[in-house]
This record gives C-alpha cells, sequence and structure tokens, in this order.
C-alpha cells in the first residue's frame, strides 16, 4: 500500500485499511512526512501499527536535526546509512548555491526560504546596511525575524541573543560580528546573503551549522559576476559546491498548496460532529466565492493568513524515546541536512 499520510489514515479511521499484517514501514521523503503539517497524521497513524517488530525504513536525501529528533518516535535506536556516488560516509555541512538576479535578490531569498522552510536559519550580510534591509524584508513577509550588528547596543545585542538561545527567533540577520564564537544548537541552515570579501570568512559562516556532528546546510546566493568567487572557495578549501535551480513562483505555490492541504485536512479529521454539522451552513457560500473569479481574493486571503499563522507556530517537540528494545532490523536512511522541499533537480558541482 502507497499513499500520503491523510489518504492512509482517512482508510484507517473508515476501517477500509488494516494494518494487522504489516511487515515493511517505509517513509519514503522522511523529511516531509516528518515536517509541519504531515506529523500530526504520522501520530495517528502510529497507534494503528502492530505492537510486533517491524522492519522500518526512513529515505531522504538528507535531515534536518529536528525531524532527527522525531524521528525517534517511529524508529528505536535506528542506523544512519549515508550513501554518495563513490563513498559511504555521513556529510555534516552541505553546500550549495544559487545563482540570482542582482536586482531580484530579495525576492529570490523568499521563494527558497519558502520552498526550504527552516526551523532556523542565520543568514550573513556584508554590510549593516544590507543587514537591516533583509531583516525589513523578512518582517514585513510576515516571517519572525531580528538583526545583529556591531552597532547594535549592548541591550538590544542581549535581547536578540537570548532569543537565540532559547530558540524562539527563528531567522537572524548578521554581519561577519555572528561568524565566530555565536553557537547556536541545531541550526539547521546558514545562508550568505551574499559571499563574503574574505575567503576564509566562507569557512566561519558555514562553521555555524553541521556543528558537533549535526547536519547542516550552507547556502550562498550569487549573481552571474559573484560566481567565480565560490570558485576560488571550492578551489581552495576542497568544497564540493553543487548549484540548485533558483525555485520559481510556481514551485513557492505547489510546495505552499500542498502544505496548507495537509493541515487543513488533518484539522478537517479532528472536527466533532457538532463542528462539522455547523461549517454545512458555510458550503453554499464557499461554492459560491470559489466559482467567482473576483470573490476567489477573499479564500486566497483567508487561506494565507491560516497558512502564515500555522507557518509561526512552534514545531511540535518530539516525547521521550521509547525504552522498549532496539529493533535490530530497523534503519534510518541516509543523512545530512535536507528540508521540507521537493529534491532540486539538475544539480551543478563546482
Amino acid at each position: 500500500v502507497v499513499g500520503t499520510p491523510g489518504r492512509i489514515l482517512d482508510h484507517l479511521l473508515k476501517r477500509t485499511l488494516s494494518l494487522e499484517h504489516l511487515e515493511m514501514l517505509i517513509f519514503d521523503e522522511a523529511d516531509r512526512m516528518l515536517s509541519m503539517g504531515f506529523y500530526p497524521d504520522m501520530k495517528r497513524i502510529q497507534k494503528y501499527l502492530p505492537a510486533r517488530r517491524l522492519n522500518s525504513c526512513m529515505f531522504s536525501a538528507t535531515f534536518p536535526p529536528h525531524v532527527v529528533r522525531t524521528a525517534s518516535e517511529f524508529i528505536h535506536k535506528g542506523e544512519f546509512i549515508s550513501l554518495s556516488e563513490d563513498h559511504v560516509h555521513v556529510t555534516d555541512t552541505e553546500h550549495v548555491f544559487y545563482t540570482v538576479p542582482g536586482m531580484d535578490k530579495d525576492r529570490s531569498l523568499i521563494r527558497i526560504i519558502e520552498i526550504e522552510n527552516p526551523a532556523s536559519a542565520l543568514i550573513f550580510c556584508n554590510t549593516k546596511a544590507e543587514v537591516h534591509y533583509v531583516s525589513t524584508v523578512l518582517q514585513n513577509f510576515g516571517y519572525d525575524a531580528d538583526e545583529l550588528t556591531s552597532d547594535l547596543p549592548q541591550k538590544d545585542r542581549d535581547r536578540v541573543l537570548e532569543r537565540v538561545r532559547k530558540k524562539t527567533l527563528r531567522f537572524l540577520v548578521a554581519t561577519d560580528v555572528a561568524a565566530r564564537g555565536l553557537d547556536i544548537p541545531d541550526l539547521s541552515h546558514v545562508i550568505q546573503y551574499e559571499p563574503s570579501k574574505d575567503l576564509e570568512d566562507y569557512i566561519h559562516r558555514a562553521g555555524r551549522t553541521g556543528r558537533v556532528g549535526k547536519a547542516g546546510v550552507a547556502m550562498t546566493l550569487v549573481t552571474h559576476v559573484e560566481t567565480f568567487v565560490l570558485d576560488r572557495i571550492a578551489k581552495k578549501y576542497s568544497i564540493d559546491l553543487q548549484q540548485w535551480p533558483l525555485p520559481t513562483d510556481a514551485d513557492v505555490a505547489a510546495v505552499v498548496s500542498e502544505r496548507v492541504t495537509a493541515l487543513l485536512e488533518a484539522r478537517l479529521r479532528d472536527r466533532d460532529a457538532q463542528k462539522t454539522e455547523r461549517s454545512k451552513r458555510f458550503v453554499s457560500l464557499g461554492r459560491s466565492l470559489a466559482e467567482n473569479e473576483d470573490e476567489s481574493a477573499i479564500i486566497a486571503m483567508l487561506l494565507d493568513d491560516y497558512y502564515q499563522q500555522m507557518l509561526h507556530a512552534p514545531l511540535p517537540q518530539p516525547s521521550e524515546p521509547s525504552k522498549a528494545p532496539s529493533d535490530k532490523g530497523q534503519k534510518k536512511p541516509r543523512t545530512g541536512a535536507s528540508r521540507n522541499r521537493p529534491r532540486p533537480r539538475n544539480k551543478k558541482r563546482r
């Protein structure tokens, strides 16, 4: 049986599917199955699994730290197997870059963040003015972002760093003042809005993620003129830099639609009979709004407001690992620093 979490759960609730004789459980694109939208459904499906030992596998190109922790709820002491073209090992940090239009770099950043949907990210800029600009762009778009520069008063700097330590700040935009000595636990993404002027600074910036053996991804946005800087960095430090295609508006719309549909379907299943009956008052109105092109903007507004609200909700925290005996047959996936996004196509290496 192959299906999405929502459809599998629907059949389980309707008793048209039984997992009594299940022998193998496979999570494909596991980083997405255990991320926003799908996680609640996965926990409900877990209640229908047999109590006996199962051969369970999770597959994904890479894994962000919070998903690795959450995976322990489904696989007890699973083994990590990392596969690449010519060797087997765990890669702590992926190094990738996007070639972006110089006049559209801010919008490109937003599209990348929308696709990646990182639990947290440190965004580097070369100047204080750029830090303030990027931070403002993110805030205006509805993201929880703050800035850190050497000009920031000590009181404000302490406030920002306290939010970082408590993991209540999602995006920190900073100059290279944050490239050394700042330790952010479980930081999944480092994004360089522009390449550093000093080649060595690239290493310090990227080193903020993938710490203590944890997975991470270091991204750099470059214009066509700036690509030669990455060539020098890749050659000097023997870094395998991969080029990922820049997401389009259509890519973002597809991913966002998938997420919000999963969230809404899960919410619908949680409604009791009284709420379901009450909501029937609006079926006719909903159909009317959807059929009218002018009024469809109302539906789009409601979906956007709901998505923004859920997007910034705290990520579900994994429960304590089970003390049940280890399942030797269980395996965890290829690891790295994945995101809740489709795998990029046509990667180019440097």
